[in-house]
């Protein structure tokens, strides 16, 4: 379903998975990856997506730092992602990420003259549910965000939750070692017209390709609260 495309960031240009849907767009989709790249599991998530109706785009963020990184999860993947994101920074992120709507908006315009300006959100996981977060609260764009570890520091900054410039869902595994029921909480407090979900499973439970992580019943019903939020946010 899906193709590399290149696109044109801040950041020079980065490759980005995209994955269109089989009828007219409903609206536009940033899908941000976890920390091991656009690798076969996230092109799956954003072709899953793009079946569900919308036009997606999963950039490859490390592309600024080291080009076609895909890792897997054994320890050496993880603390080679660990250092990419740590390299690469939240707010290059955030730039990839409008420039990533930006070129949404863009081609569903061409797709449709008669059409209003394209709506477009993001989901993210892990380090990607951080950056969705981010993509809500700073960039005013409709956001799922899959256990975001790193959401901490900005849910104590009232300038990014007194006034969210778009709404934020958040997914949590109620057995997640790097997000503690008390983190979890926290979410609660600071933006607390937000959906928060708990759900009985581990951390990165949306990862069908890994069996230490996945809880397909958690996975479900996350999905089905995401599609209602975008379908309900992105009109």
């Amino acid at each position: 379903m899906g193709q590399w495309i290149q696109l044109d960031t801040p950041h020079g240009a980065v490759a980005a998975w995209q994955a269109d849907p089989p009828a007219a767009a409903k609206a536009g989709l940033v899908v941000i990856h976890e920390i091991f790249g656009v690798n076969p599991h996230i092109r799956a998530v954003a072709d899953g997506y793009a079946a569900e109706g919308y036009a997606v785009l999963a950039p490859a963020f490390f592309d600024p730092i080291e080009r076609g990184v895909e890792l897997d999860y054994g320890e050496a993947g993880f603390a080679r992602g660990r250092e990419l994101v740590n390299r690469l920074g939240l707010e290059a992120a955030l730039d990839i990420v409008a420039a990533a709507a930006a070129q949404l908006r863009a081609r569903l315009a061409s797709s449709d003259a008669s059409r209003a300006p394209a709506a477009v959100g993001t989901v993210g996981y892990c380090w990607g549910g951080t950056v969705a977060m981010l993509s809500a609260l700073k960039l005013g764009l409709p956001s799922v965000a899959y256990y975001g570890a790193r959401n901490l520091p900005f849910l104590e900054d009232p300038a990014l939750t007194a006034a969210p410039k778009a709404p934020v869902m958040f997914h949590f595994g109620e057995q997640d070692a790097s997000i503690p029921p008390e983190a979890v909480a926290a979410h609660r407090r600071a933006l607390p017209s937000m959906d928060v979900f708990t759900y009985p499973a581990g951390h990165a439970f949306n990862r069908d390709v890994d069996p230490k992580a996945y809880d397909k019943p958690s996975a479900r019903l996350a999905l089905a609260r995401s599609l209602a939020f975008l379908a309900e946010q992105l009109r």
